[in-house]
């Protein structure tokens, strides 16, 4: 009997940013600024209130259908940028930004549509798109302004 066999369907994701940065941050001594490290205590009250409603058993993954954070979040949006939007209908919550954002690519896109990502990227924009079977279109951003180049877009948007 062969030992079974798993075949990636991302083969070429390899090292993640974070980890480069992170070695190298460690290797030189240096501030790691290549992703959200707190650099402060947190606060006292806030871990006495967290331990106690785990011991209370409030310890399961949260709700995504409270309707007072939809409601707040649409309130907060009306604030900011004077734009009223259905929190039932328009506001998904979801348990983070990386899943946000692969929930959403797997909802809307097909094998051989293209998406443009504009690089440097988070890490895990293209295997999102590839993990769907779009085809991910890279446009630089260049130092030092990081501008966005609106020629270089329309040249590459097509009907994919």
């Amino acid at each position: 009997m062969s030992n079974p066999s798993i075949k990636s369907k991302l083969p070429k994701t390899g090292e993640t940013i974070f980890s480069v940065m992170n070695s190298l941050a460690n290797k030189y001594k240096a501030i790691n600024l290549g992703q959200g490290f707190p650099d402060f205590e947190m606060n006292k009250e806030l871990i006495q209130i967290v331990d106690k409603a785990m011991k209370d058993g409030h310890n399961q993954y949260a709700n995504m259908n409270v309707p007072s954070l939809r409601n707040g979040l649409a309130e907060k949006i009306k604030f900011l940028y004077n734009t009223e939007i259905d929190p039932e209908k328009e506001i998904t919550i979801t348990p983070g930004g990386t899943y946000a954002l692969y929930t959403s690519f797997t909802a809307v896109l097909n094998p051989g549509d293209e998406v443009i990502v504009f690089e440097p990227a988070f890490d895990s924009y293209v295997p999102n798109i590839e993990i769907n079977g779009a085809i991910p279109v890279l446009l630089p951003l260049t130092f030092p302004d990081y501008k966005i180049d609106w020629s270089l877009v329309r040249k590459n948007i097509s009907s994919k």
